[in-house]
């Protein structure tokens, strides 16, 4: 998160309907992309050999709760429930433009957002996973969204189809495939600051690796690399203020352009209980193709754009303490440090992972 350590990312400069044009024209692909990002939070099932977790013969295996980022993969025995809620706050920075210079962005839309994770396990190699958002945002000076919102909605279907070997170096490979629902307030909006969704379904797909190696001292380090693609399987209707930046009396349709992500993740026991974690993670979108008709100056504007495509770098250090290998909780913070036509933020948030 995406938010998730970045579910709103883009919100606080994309609500605003008279925003900065190198904002504007972002705006939606980093929109989606953190929409997207918010499945992309961790959940384990201990410490499975299959998974990737732990290496044969441990008599203290290491205790991980996850990245604060990375994707976790399948869950490795049938029958086994996760739930993970992750509580964001999400404080802007300012905005970087073609370049990749950075520029100051006032007012700042501030959001705090609650992420969770529900994992099921059908099979010893197959899960489903739905991540709901909810979140409140607000702008300084400029007002706050109606109540608390609920984003889009993804569900994803995931089959880890090889299992770890850790004496012959081999990692557990997983493979997502899912779909994003549009249950995000989009159009027609009251406030800009109530604009959560894309209002498009979205074809959801992603490749994981995890594997664990005993360093000296016997301290585990845990490597996790990912790769994510989205594209709209739909067009969303647009009426007056949008989620995509257009104002009161739009009449048109927008289509979100392709995005995604990928990156890697160390998580290093200090011992069985604390782990040190950090996520390194290069997201891009391409722009959206908006059209339709808006009134302007007593006449009637036809627009038919295609926003420029965008792209970050994100990291996220994060510390993790887990008292079982069932039970844990991380805390971190998640930052942007280098991109184009995009909005940048800091966003601590803290997690807590439990598996049943």
């Amino acid at each position: 998160m995406i938010q998730t350590a970045s579910v709103f990312s883009s919100l606080q400069v994309r609500a605003g309907v008279k925003c900065c044009p190198v904002v504007c024209r972002s705006l939606v692909g980093t929109l989606l992309l953190s929409v997207g990002l918010s499945a992309a939070h961790a959940a384990d099932t201990g410490n499975s050999a299959a998974a990737g977790s732990q290496a044969p013969g441990e008599a203290r295996p290491q205790w991980y709760t996850g990245s604060l980022v990375s994707p976790s993969g399948a869950l490795s025995k049938a029958g086994v429930f996760a739930w993970e809620p992750y509580v964001s706050y999400n404080l802007p920075v300012g905005y970087l433009d073609a370049n990749g210079n950075s520029h100051p962005l006032h007012p700042r839309q501030q959001s705090v957002s609650n992420f969770t994770l529900y994992k099921y396990s059908i099979t010893d190699s197959i899960s489903i996973q739905v991540t709901p958002t909810i979140s409140y945002l607000w702008k300084k000076k400029a007002g706050t969204s109606s109540g608390l919102k609920f984003g889009d909605l993804p569900v994803d279907l995931m089959w880890r189809y090889l299992d770890a070997d850790p004496a012959r170096y081999i990692p557990a490979l997983s493979v997502f495939a899912g779909v994003g629902f549009p249950t995000g307030n989009y159009q027609r909006l009251g406030r800009a600051e109530d604009g959560v969704g894309s209002g498009v379904y979205t074809f959801r797909l992603a490749f994981t690796e995890q594997s664990t190696y005993t360093l000296p001292g016997q301290h585990e380090l845990r490597l996790r690399m990912w790769g994510t693609f989205r594209r709209a399987l739909t067009t969303a209707h647009l009426h007056n203020v949008s989620s995509y930046g257009t104002e009161v009396g739009f009449r048109g349709t927008a289509q979100p352009g392709m995005y995604g992500e990928s990156g890697f993740s160390l998580e290093f026991g200090i011992n069985q209980k604390w782990v040190l974690a950090m996520d390194l993670a290069r997201d891009w979108a391409d722009g959206s193709h908006i059209k339709g008709r808006t009134p302007t100056s007593g006449k009637i504007e036809r627009i038919d754009r295609i926003n420029s495509s965008s792209g970050d770098w994100l990291i996220a250090p994060a510390v993790e303490y887990n008292w079982s290998p069932r039970f844990g909780v991380i805390a971190g913070v998640s930052t942007y440090f280098a991109g184009h036509n995009t909005g940048f933020s800091v966003s601590p948030q803290v997690a807590f992972n439990s598996v049943f």
